[in-house]
């Protein structure tokens, strides 16, 4: 007997459609070993020795495993392709107590199998098959990497986190990656607060040819001498610049055109696919790689966790069939692309549909709203990314105000477009938008239908949302794709920072506070260079180049020197930190004082622990938020988002009168349900 085994059931069920004869898959259920919760875990003294257990939770399937593993005769471990599927296989061995090896070693207690380690871009018939026929044995440098990234992680938070509990309160956390995206998110706040802004003034004409319709043109330069944006600083001045164009006359300087062409975007990678979908769809990462994985496991995409835009001769033999069939030849170019991320496998591919020919309103039928439009996405941005260039003929009118009598000259332009071949637009649409403008040529005549001098301030930089954040991550080598859902998740979760109506992540009071601690005490752990540094050697440690154990002693015995002589300064600090009030406690007339805590600062009696009054502000419920749906009980008032006691709901406007309420999967109460649209408008 032949027994696969793979991560999870529906995995499990897909590739159970593509196998014959006496052959048996099941699932592990995700890791079936894991470091303890209730302590460190690591061996510190000797080489960083992990103590792993079978969770509680894995202990029964375990079980199950290990009597079908004893009847087979060959053992296939089908876990993903990247470094957490290899370890998940490592992590099979080692708990089922079996050897990679056919032959026992003398001594070794392992029973011995015929174990074969296999993998697969796409659960489809073809891949799965030929993954059969191809096995290989586990790649030990792989598992490295992947320890060394988890003991690195455990050290960090197990050893870093109490400290920041004895400074501020329990329940903080600080992790080697996710302070670093802390980090920069409150570096943008702190821009963003000391922002001063500066006032500047334009002018625009509206002008309007012998033949045709208005257009309106901006100043671009005076006595032939280019404006800066900041020129016009005052009022003053561009009511000057109105004046001296009071009676000027306008004429047509000069006419350019031009063709301008825009290319396909490359198909996703795991970042990409993430930014694009919270941009489009307002997917969190975190909703987008949960929805991408069932896609996956259920054979309808590629793997979705890639740095690769790699795409295979199948595929793109697939998409010319699709395109030309569909389409007509002029819609259809071969593409290729270059996988510029560093450390990227070009074996591995891009995340794309299996088939081409499994359209987005075929597929409506078959999956929730969401995963169509998860996969309506990765379709498009595929086929597209084999489709030929847009075509537009972009115009320029150059204008030149004059007036008798005064010695300036005033230069306008106005640019308009106009797409003349749709292209890889006509799947993919984008943001274009035409602006077409009358037909002129140099020398004619003009007239001024008004001239509008507006006022503008600079703004300060953009919040941060979770699409430039990850553009960011990404930019600086600061994890992996595979993590930047969890990296935003954990903090989001943990308090440090908000999501705001507009889906800017805003960081909270206390996420500052961490920051600010962190930077003072321990630098390198919010460096974006250091931590680029350690991810750039967990990726030397995958190919063979670095052993894993070095790499974690060049990290940890600083930061242990550090830590240790930090202990104090954490307590020391907190005591200082609180604020006397003119308050009395009503239990014990001792007075009361403010500290503190996980929701913010309270009113606490000073007498604390023999007595532990408390005065809380209460907290304002945020108002409610529409989804754009019409309830489905009462039919007279519109489904809202709330916030309640355990997250966001879906309830009636019309409440208490009608009481119909929707409960949000558990992973998404902390998403706001939004109207989405189908494409980026």
């Amino acid at each position: 007997m032949k027994l696969v085994i793979v991560e999870s059931p529906t995995k499990a069920k897909t590739i159970s459609r593509y196998v014959t004869g006496d052959v048996v898959v099941l699932s592990s259920f995700g890791h079936v070993r894991d470091l303890p919760k209730s302590d460190l875990g690591i061996d510190v003294e000797h080489d960083f020795t992990p103590k792993y257990i079978v969770p509680t939770k894995a202990k029964k399937n375990l079980s199950l495993l290990k009597k079908e593993a004893a009847k087979a005769d060959t053992i296939v471990l089908a876990t993903d392709e990247d470094r957490e599927g290899e370890s998940i296989a490592w992590h099979l061995l080692e708990a089922l107590g079996l050897s990679n090896t056919k032959k026992k070693k003398a001594g070794e207690d392992k029973e011995t199998k015929d174990i074969q380690r296999i993998v697969f871009h796409e659960i489809t018939k073809e891949a799965i098959l030929h993954a059969l026929d191809h096995p290989r044995n586990i790649d030990q440098h792989l598992v490295d990497a992947q320890q060394a990234r988890r003991i690195l992680d455990r050290l960090v938070g197990y050893k870093l986190s109490p400290l920041l509990w004895k400074r501020y309160y329990r329940g903080l956390s600080a992790g080697r990656v996710q302070s670093v995206a802390l980090r920069i998110i409150v570096d943008r706040e702190r821009e963003i607060q000391a922002f001063k802004p500066q006032e500047y003034w334009t002018v625009d004409a509206t002008l309007l040819p012998e033949a045709g319709t208005p257009f309106t043109a901006h100043l671009t330069s005076v006595d032939d001498k280019p404006l800066g944006d900041m020129d016009i600083a005052t009022q003053t001045h561009a009511d000057i610049i109105a004046k001296d164009l009071t009676g000027a006359t306008w004429k047509v300087k000069d006419v350019q055109r031009t063709e301008v062409t825009r290319s396909p975007m490359a198909p996703f990678t795991t970042s990409t696919l993430q930014q694009t979908a919270s941009r489009r769809l307002r997917f969190s990462s975190k909703q987008t790689m949960m929805l991408a994985q069932r896609l996956y496991e259920a054979g309808f995409i590629t793997y979705m966790r890639t740095d690769s835009v790699n795409l295979s001769e199948e595929s793109l033999a697939k998409a010319a069939t699709y395109i030309t069939e569909n389409l007509g030849a002029p819609y259809y170019q071969r593409r290729t692309f270059k996988t510029k991320s560093k450390g990227a496998q070009e074996a591995h591919e891009a995340v794309r549909p299996t088939d081409p020919f499994r359209t987005p309103e075929e597929m409506a039928k078959e999956l929730d709203p969401r995963q169509a439009k998860l996969y309506d996405l990765i379709w498009r941005r595929f086929i597209a990314s084999q489709m030929p260039q847009a075509r537009i003929d972009s115009t320029g009118i150059d204008v030149r105000a004059s007036r008798e009598g005064s010695e300036h000259t005033y230069d306008f332009r106005a640019t308009g477009s106009i797409m003349t071949f749709d292209g890889f637009t006509k799947i993919y649409p984008s943001s274009f938008e035409e602006t077409p403008l009358p037909a002129v040529k140099a020398h004619d005549p003009l007239t001024l239908e008004t001239l509008l001098p507006e006022q503008h301030f600079t703004k300060p930089p953009a919040r941060f949302n979770e699409a430039s954040l990850i553009k960011i991550l990404e930019k600086e080598g600061i994890g992996r794709p595979s993590t930047y859902a969890s990296i935003i998740s954990t903090i989001l979760d943990r308090g440090y920072v908000e999501k705001d109506r507009s889906r800017s992540l805003t960081p909270l009071d206390i996420g500052m506070l961490v920051i600010d601690f962190l930077v003072e005490h321990f630098p390198a752990i919010v460096d974006t260079h250091f931590t680029s540094h350690m991810e750039a050697k967990l990726d030397d440690i995958a190919e063979g180049k670095e052993a894993w154990v070095p790499v974690v002693k060049e990290f940890y015995e600083p930061f242990a020197q550090t830590l240790a002589a930090k202990m104090d300064i954490a307590k020391d600090a907190k005591a200082a930190d609180v604020e006397t009030t003119d308050k009395i406690c009503d239990k014990c007339n001792s007075p009361m004082v403010i500290k503190r805590g996980r929701f913010g600062k309270f009113i606490a009696c000073s007498n604390f622990p023999t007595c532990k009054n408390v005065l809380r502000e209460k907290k304002d419920t945020p108002p409610p938020e529409p989804t754009g749906e019409k309830c489905d009980k009462c039919t007279e008032g519109d489904l809202v988002m709330r916030t309640g006691r355990f997250g966001k709901f879906i309830g009636c406007s019309r409440y208490p009168k009608c009481k119909n309420i929707r409960k949000l999967p558990k992973e998404e109460r902390d998403v706001p349900l939004e109207k989405l649209d189908e494409q980026e408008k």
